[in-house]
């Protein structure tokens, strides 16, 4: 599921990370149905540093937020991010912040539905330095 979130990532490096994850830090969630296949998953972590349009510190970040394809608009997504939130609480954060690409209309869809308000729009750059 990693692979199909982040389609043009290293399947080696995604795995790498999944293995590498810090269960202290964070949660790593995984919806199953009834014939136990894996068809969402959700993870999160706590961030100390400055997360864009939050206001206050740690806060929970959505690091990952996937539902198969054929499960969508059934309340997979919408209980994944509900543990998530049971999670974040759980950790004493008030805030549950996220990210998604600039063109990925579906995803702001689904965290509307879910709740979250769009706090901005950035644009990152990079300017590569010689010598």
């Amino acid at each position: 599921m990693r692979a199909e979130l982040w389609p043009d990532a290293d399947a080696g490096e995604l795995r790498a990370e999944a293995l590498a994850w810090d269960t202290g830090n964070g949660i790593a969630l995984i919806a199953v149905d009834l014939g136990d296949r894996a068809i969402g998953l959700a993870e999160a972590s706590l961030r100390r540093d400055y997360v864009n349009g939050t206001e206050s510190s740690p806060v929970a970040f959505l690091e990952a937020w996937y539902v198969d394809p054929g499960h969508r608009g059934r309340g997979v997504g919408r209980a994944l991010i509900a543990a998530v939130e049971d999670w974040t609480r759980a950790q004493g954060c008030s805030e549950l912040a996220s990210d998604a690409l600039l063109d990925n209309t579906a995803s702001h869809a689904a965290h509307a539905a879910c709740g979250f308000e769009e706090t901005e729009r950035v644009v990152y750059f990079r300017k590569p330095l010689q010598g």
